[in-house]
């Protein structure tokens, strides 16, 4: 039984890491989230994902496909999800490449959601909503 003056702890906020070459997407995405009670990290590169990714270890993971550098968004999905500590961990892949080939292979990488750019900011909201409340693999 609970009495009046005892606390019942909230869990803890969810963590969100929103990775994109380009500042003005991880922006648009930034604002898009802010007010689902997420608390939010960047990064713009496959690299520093994964070292953000191992360091703040996200609930979700919004990854584009196609950055620079030696790790692409397929190779940080494929590593996230062989990292034991990141098991937890949820990716979706954010791509203007929207091909079958592409969604198959996000997939076979281990996304649990593949979401084609452009898109709106209330369907990536929902997305992240219901995959959060759900656990489904999510497809747009």
């Amino acid at each position: 039984m609970i009495q009046s003056s005892q606390v019942i702890a909230r869990p803890p906020m969810k963590t969100v890491l929103i990775v994109d070459d380009h500042a003005e997407i991880r922006r648009l995405l930034r604002m898009t989230l802010e007010d689902q009670g997420v608390a939010l990290h960047e990064a713009a590169s496959g690299e520093a994902a994964l070292a953000m990714a191992r360091a703040q270890r996200p609930d979700l993971v919004l990854l584009d496909l196609m950055m620079p550098g030696s790790l692409d968004g397929m190779e940080v999905c494929r590593r996230i999800r062989n990292d034991p500590d990141l098991s937890h961990t949820r990716v979706i892949i954010l791509s203007a490449r929207d091909g079958l080939q592409d969604r198959a292979a996000g997939m076979q990488a281990g996304a649990s959601g593949f979401i084609s750019k452009p898109f709106s900011p209330a369907y990536l909201a929902e997305t992240v909503r219901r995959l959060d409340t759900a656990g489904t693999p999510v497809a747009g």
